[in-house]
């Protein structure tokens, strides 16, 4: 697999030979034979843009070579400015070669002067230890320029040298050249991590025909919005698989609040491929997680060209990447053997589950033909929602198919081989942040869900991404006020209740709240066995499910020394909150506060203001990366901008502080280094 971030960009053969030729001098008399005049002008070089980033400073001057070569005009170093102790670069300007003037010459035949103080240009600027970005571009000369003035220049020549060096002796001199347009590394199919491959290595697991269709104005636009953020979200990540013949294949891009969120919220993570099941226009795919209100947060989204093994590898291996390597605890994807095989491969420690929402969306699709469809829904909901043990589960599953004769049917027959990755009373010990569905009356959309059509294209969803997520975040920003500034509304005397409005953001508080209200449906708490600090209690609850009522017995078992608890409904690993089947045993034992490892900062208030450490399991992680320091200084960031705007008062202090603070930072910068010229 090539590089994913390269875009490579190759001319027609240039010279069949080694044939030298006279630089700075007009070559408009050459035979029309000659084999400069033959040469064919590159195809579709982007110009420089700000925010275009390289591996290093040769790859932005060849860069910006290339396309002088192609416009029609050389380039050379105007200014350089290196750091005064190190002598090592950390800007430059490159600049037409007509810019400025000559030196005046005593000499008794001087040249004539060539240059005209063209003020055409880029900037560049180390961003950190090894990568370029363009900070500012001058794209206007003050001269002709055209790529059929048979021209040659300096800058040239070491293009064409470097080129022949790369190139079998018996073989013409080919131009291939390689635009960086993130970061770095890219990423090999191995399980080792991240190797640089050449297209001339001829590694390629990914099929050419498989590659993004896009339509009149669609690469532009992507190409657009990704320099645009670059420019002015300075985290913002992005990586581009392009095959062999410049076509496109897969895209992937996070923005710096997506990854500052996942610091917070890596727990539990949901790809979302609904486009992909729905075979909408355009292949989305996005990373979902659920913030500390119980929202959907995007995580990073992509493009993806073709729905296989090796496409979700590398979509996979790009998120992961711009997460740091920090994989996900938890993982939800549709139903899929090619999810289940890239997973495995990406992210081996995860815990994989299909998304039982996905599944229950098909019913109709594949049994609704069925006679007696209603009956079998029904049944086959009972036996996902309602069993509590595994038993239970299977003698309903078994009846459902005997009954009404389903022994046949390929797809039920798949739904039950997966049962374990699926179905909630085999997953009751993971932890799901309540992304997963455990009663049928529950539902979810996806993150895009009203902005996004069968036909809505490449083009539509760029201009319509930024009010999507402007939407998005707007919601969080009001919850979180009302979270700060509202108090909670109490409906009972527990003290359950008044210990975690104090705690829980709003929206979590009131799904807690509803099972403290439960606890006056359940009746009957008793012991049924002790096992040292080990009791056993069954806790009786009337159920009432549609217009069916029954009393259900629930198994509570409370560790006395600890007081650890856990119940046969598992609410607290599908949810994050006790149940109130526990909170009935905690009340029963006298204790009146729920205990500190049952209450998750990712639910509270002031989860974003909480210092993070390196994330779990993560040795790996380089806290000099400038990635990872932009990211811990975004997080440490939000709880002054929440604080900034509770009041005016608030914002003007805290307005104040940061304009000292950035020319501090001015201050510092200027004192780092002093121009040279060179």
């Amino acid at each position: 697999m090539f590089e994913m971030e390269e875009v490579h960009l190759n001319s027609e053969p240039l010279f069949d030979d080694g044939n030298e030729y006279e630089f700075e001098e007009d070559t408009n008399d050459m035979d029309s034979g000659g084999e400069v005049s033959n040469a064919q002008p590159m195809k579709g070089h982007a110009p420089p843009t700000v925010g275009l980033e390289f591996d290093s400073f040769d790859q932005a001057y060849d860069f910006y070579n290339m396309y002088g070569k192609e416009q029609g005009f050389g380039i050379r170093v105007s200014n350089s400015w290196f750091r005064s102790k190190r002598k090592e670069r950390y800007r430059a300007k490159l600049s037409c070669s007509s810019a400025g003037f000559k030196k005046k010459s005593e000499a008794n035949n001087p040249r004539p002067e060539t240059r005209t103080g063209c003020p055409a240009m880029i900037v560049i600027r180390l961003v950190d230890s090894n990568r370029w970005s363009i900070v500012e571009v001058q794209l206007e000369h003050n001269h002709r320029v055209s790529p059929e003035i048979k021209r040659f220049y300096k800058s040239h020549k070491k293009m064409i040298i470097a080129a022949k060096k790369t190139q079998p002796p018996s073989k013409p001199v080919m131009h291939m050249h390689v635009i960086k347009l993130y970061q770095p590394a890219a990423i090999n199919s191995g399980s080792n991590g991240y190797l640089s491959i050449s297209r001339g290595d001829g590694i390629d697991s990914i099929d050419h025909a498989k590659y993004l269709e896009l339509k009149e104005g669609d690469a532009h636009a992507l190409y657009n919005y990704f320099c645009r953020m670059k420019l002015t979200n300075p985290n913002f990540f992005y990586l581009m698989d392009v095959d062999d013949d410049g076509r496109l294949r897969n895209v992937f891009w996070a923005d710096a609040r997506s990854r500052a969120d996942y610091a917070y919220f890596s727990d539990t993570v949901a790809v979302d491929s609904m486009c992909l099941a729905n075979k909408f226009e355009i292949p989305l795919i996005s990373f979902i997680g659920i913030n500390h209100h119980g929202q959907s947060v995007l995580l990073g989204c992509g493009f993806i060209g073709h729905e296989s093994v090796e496409h979700f590898v590398w979509i996979f291996r790009a998120w992961l990447k711009c997460m740091l390597d920090h994989p996900p605890q938890v993982i939800f994807t549709d139903q899929s053997k090619a999810f289940q095989t890239a997973i495995s491969e990406v992210f081996p420690k995860a815990h994989h589950c299909f998304c039982a929402w996905y599944i229950m969306q098909r019913l109709h699709e594949k049994l609704g033909g069925l006679k007696g469809y209603e009956v079998i829904k029904r049944q086959l909901n009972r036996s996902v929602f309602n069993s509590l043990k595994l038993a239970e589960f299977e003698t309903s599953w078994a009846d459902m198919i005997h009954r009404h004769g389903l022994q046949d049917n390929k797809w039920l027959h798949s739904l039950y081989e997966d049962r374990q990755m699926w179905v909630p009373v085999y997953l009751k010990d993971t932890f799901f942040a309540g992304m997963i569905l455990i009663q049928e009356s529950e539902s979810k959309s996806a993150f895009f869900d009203g902005y996004v059509h069968k036909h809505t294209c490449f083009k539509e969803f760029v201009d319509k991404y930024d009010l999507v997520l402007h939407r998005k975040h707007l919601k969080e920003a009001m919850s979180e006020l009302e979270s700060r500034n509202l108090n909670c509304e109490l409906k009972t005397r527990c003290n359950f209740e008044v210990q975690l409005a104090r705690v829980y953001t709003k929206e979590i508080f009131k799904r807690f709240q509803s099972e403290v209200e439960g606890m006056y449906s359940c009746f009957n708490t008793r012991q049924i066995n002790v096992n040292g600090t080990i009791i056993t209690y069954i806790v009786k609850e009337r159920v009432v499910t549609g217009k069916e009522k029954e009393v259900r017995n629930y198994e509570v078992l409370y560790e006395t020394s600890q007081v650890d608890i856990r119940c046969i409904c598992s609410l607290f690993n599908y949810k994050g909150y006790l149940c109130r089947h526990a909170l009935n045993v905690l009340n029963y034992n006298g204790v009146e506060e729920i205990p500190r490892q049952y209450i998750l900062s990712r639910w509270s208030k002031d989860c974003k203001r909480q210092p993070l450490e390196i994330p779990r399991g993560s040795n790996d992680v380089d806290v000099h990366n400038p990635a990872w320091w932009h990211n811990n200084l975004y997080r440490r960031a939000i709880p002054i901008v929440e604080q900034g705007a509770r009041s005016k008062d608030h914002y003007k202090i805290t307005l104040h502080e940061l304009e000292e603070l950035l020319n501090k930072l001015d201050l510092v910068e200027d004192n780092l280094s002093a121009p040279e010229n060179v």
